[in-house]
């Protein structure tokens, strides 16, 4: 069976996917906050889905509620792959009142107001799977019934709704792996720490426990020699290495230069001059937000100050620039951000 799972991108959201991860290990995730991103996600889960015909397909959508009219739209899509003989089971777990209208009208939208759509999730792997083996209950379970505490605020059950409000924020601070250049990288990198926080459920005053070691969970996941360091130069070094492996996919030219392009990096300096530094055949680097924004840095082959200038009116300084693009269009697609770019560096 192929395993597709889509979920929000808070506390809620990702746990959905740790329990999912947990019962079938191996799948395709995406994660999406509402309105276009769900629709983009979406899109892409069906492109993907349409190479596995032959197959078993399982597709849950978790933390998320659609409007009627995605509803429909996903229903009829579905229908339509099922009709050309794929096998896709679609099940929508969501515990949003705004998705009511949905509920009613299809099967496969399940809502329930009074939990979170982690326990939900949780619930439905141990009604139509055989659940999880005893060892992983043990930790798993209690760790939901914290995030149950917090998303839904049962601040009566105080243990649970304290320990809940330290997973939420340590889920919402995890900025050191960029979620949409490295997507899957940022996901696992979320649920170890969920995972690991589960080690502090059972101790005296385990939600200070926690908080006090967030900072040292991070360090020790991002370090990668054993050698420790400030969690800036970790995070650097980490993500450096990251775009080592993806550099190839991530390449743009001008005139004969090599450069990067990344997509909703963010404060590229340190980043930017440790890959330069660690590849010298590339000259620049250029990132962009998703409403245009963007940061240029080069290493003293290249004037970016230039390129700024002639790409969208920026400007700034020969090793370190910046523009806006007011005709650039927010996407989850980075290849649609590479071809942008590269058509724009093309006509100078």
């Amino acid at each position: 069976m192929k395993f597709f799972h889509l979920s929000h991108t808070d506390l809620d959201g990702y746990s959905c996917q740790l329990i999912t991860k947990e019962f079938f290990k191996e799948g395709f995730f995406f994660n999406a906050n509402y309105g276009l991103e769900v629709k983009l996600n979406i899109k892409k889960i069906l492109e993907d889905i349409k190479l596995f015909k032959e197959e078993e397909i399982l597709f849950i959508i978790s933390d998320l509620n659609l409007t009627i009219t995605e509803s429909k739209d996903l229903d009829k899509a579905i229908s339509s792959l099922n009709e050309e003989g794929f096998n896709i089971k679609l099940q929508l777990l969501d515990h949003h009142a705004t998705g009511k209208k949905s509920s009613d009208a299809y099967e496969w939208y399940f809502l329930d107001t009074k939990r979170c759509a982690a326990k939900i999730v949780y619930d439905y792997i141990n009604t139509e799977y055989k659940g999880f083996s005893p060892e992983v209950d043990s930790w798993l379970s209690p760790l939901i019934d914290a995030v149950n505490a917090i998303d839904i605020w049962l601040d009566h059950e105080i243990k649970n709704f304290e320990f809940g409000k330290v997973l939420l924020s340590m889920v919402s601070k995890v900025r050191e792996v960029n979620n949409v250049l490295f997507p899957d990288l940022n996901r696992d990198f979320r649920l170890h720490l969920l995972r690991e926080s589960a080690n502090y459920l059972t101790k005296e005053n385990g939600n200070i426990k926690l908080d006090n070691e967030i900072h040292f969970l991070k360090k020790n996941y991002l370090m990668q020699d054993n050698q420790d360091d400030t969690i800036d130069n970790l995070s650097a070094k980490y993500l450096v290495d990251s775009l080592e492996k993806l550099k190839e996919e991530l390449t743009i030219t001008y005139k004969g230069h090599k450069g990067l392009l990344t997509y909703t990096l963010g404060s590229i300096s340190i980043p930017a001059n440790a890959f330069l530094k660690a590849n010298e055949d590339y000259d620049f680097f250029i990132d962009i937000g998703k409403k245009g924004n963007s940061s240029l840095r080069a290493d003293g082959v290249v004037d970016v100050s230039y390129i700024a200038q002639k790409l969208a009116n920026g400007g700034g300084h020969v090793n370190a620039s910046g523009c806006r693009f007011d005709d650039f269009k927010e996407t989850i697609n980075y290849q649609d951000v590479r071809t942008f770019i590269q058509n724009k560096l093309d006509t100078l």
